[in-house]
């Protein structure tokens, strides 16, 4: 591994006990939005929840992940999954893009099976928008199901 990257992870607040088990497995096994370092050392400089809608953290745990050396900010599989999905996570996007000049992936570990196969039946993710939001967390099958 030649280049270490620092990274800043934001998470649905629904979710905010979940102590990143999926999240962490992901980033090991680099899978998910995590396979892009495949080939890079990274470094985690801050976890957090988004505060609940409409993410009232986004701002400040952003500027304390910046400046702890974050390059790049995940916002969680959660905020893509969950039911319903995050209605706030293009305006998250730009702003951590515009006010920190930082790139922003969306997703972290890889979409659970269960969770494609229920907004597959839901038709949540069929705005145009979701396509490109969930493409980093795709996976093969076998992979989604071991998430599950």
């Amino acid at each position: 591994m030649e280049q270490k990257t620092r990274i800043g992870i934001i998470i649905c607040d629904r979710y905010r006990r979940c102590a990143g088990g999926k999240c962490f497995k992901a980033l090991r096994q680099r899978e998910g939005a995590f396979s892009r370092y495949r080939d890079l050392e990274v470094e985690v400089v801050g976890y957090t929840s988004c505060d609940g809608c409409p993410g009232g953290n986004v701002e400040y745990a952003v500027e304390e992940m910046k400046a702890n050396g974050a390059e790049v900010i995940h916002l969680a599989t959660g905020l893509l999954v969950g039911y319903p999905p995050c209605p706030h996570i293009r305006c998250f996007t730009e702003f951590i893009k515009t006010k920190y000049g930082l790139e922003v992936v969306y997703g972290t570990h890889p979409i659970p099976q269960k969770y494609l196969d229920m907004h597959g039946k839901l038709g949540t993710w069929a705005e145009p928008c979701w396509p490109e939001i969930v493409a980093p967390t795709l996976a093969d099958e076998e992979t989604r199901r071991a998430y599950n």
